[in-house]
């Protein structure tokens, strides 16, 4: 029997090695993974906001957010996972309508976080999410949306206090509640990592950071899902930023050409 793409999708969250996922942040990147062989691709927030002058924290509209979607997937065939932060509301029913918009247009994943920012960044009230989350279920069940709704939660990077516990207790919550995977960016413990993934069956996901262990170690830990974030499209624009002072400084566009 064939499968639909999103139980391809959750499938690749559950084979022996972890799930590499490079962050897009528009159409051509996204098809320059695709043609590199990933079969998967999320967006990241932070680069699409960047890259349309935004500021990242939900500041761009959500219909331009829609275009890059629709871009993204009638320009390639990858499995497409979609990070809308807090959900662009901090009204359950209209994160839903989002979520239909997304899934109508092919979207087969969601990242949705439990901080938000109102001046500074903030942890949710995690049985309060739990309540939106499980409303995003319900409704998802009812309209038949099949969608990966990974749950980001920023203990770790916000550093609260207690933070192990802290995630333990979230993880437990949002489990209950149905989320698909957890998301905890900036996590670098492989000892924090294999504690996590031995308390849950949730597939536990990390991001790309300059002390994160190589994917080897991740594998071993039980990591499930790992997240390239901004940081591809931090590097190229720095690249950006170095070949135009050297342009500028060779009165030349060689730079440009040499390999």
């Amino acid at each position: 029997m064939e499968h639909s793409n999103y139980q391809i999708f959750k499938q690749l969250h559950f084979n022996n090695e972890p799930l590499l996922l490079p962050n897009a942040w528009d159409a051509k990147s996204a098809k320059t993974f695709q043609d590199n062989g990933f079969e998967a691709v999320a967006t990241s927030s932070s680069a699409v906001s960047s890259a349309l002058g935004y500021e990242d924290g939900e500041h761009i509209p959500f219909n331009e957010l829609l275009f890059i979607v629709q871009r993204i997937c009638k320009s390639t065939k990858v499995l497409l996972s979609v990070d809308i932060e807090g959900g662009y509301s901090r009204n359950a029913s209209e994160i839903c309508e989002h979520i239909e918009r997304l899934s109508e247009l092919g979207v087969v994943g969601i990242n949705l976080e439990d901080s938000i920012i109102d001046g500074h960044r903030r942890l949710l009230d995690a049985s309060q999410f739990s309540k939106t989350i499980e409303q995003i279920k319900s409704f998802c069940f009812k309209k038949k949306i099949d969608i990966f709704l990974n749950l980001r939660t920023d203990t770790y990077l916000l550093n609260v206090e207690n933070r192990f516990e802290k995630t333990l207790e979230r993880i437990e919550i949002y489990e209950n509640s149905g989320v698909d995977g957890v998301f905890i960016p900036c996590l670098t413990s492989l000892e924090d990592m294999n504690l996590f993934c031995q308390k849950t069956t949730l597939p536990i996901n990390v991001m790309c950071m300059p002390d994160l262990p190589s994917f080897g170690f991740l594998s071993k830990a039980g990591i499930k899902r790992i997240s390239m974030g901004p940081f591809m499209f931090d590097f190229l624009s720095t690249q950006q930023s170095l070949l135009t002072s050297r342009i500028q400084a060779e009165g030349s566009f060689k730079s440009l050409f040499a390999r």
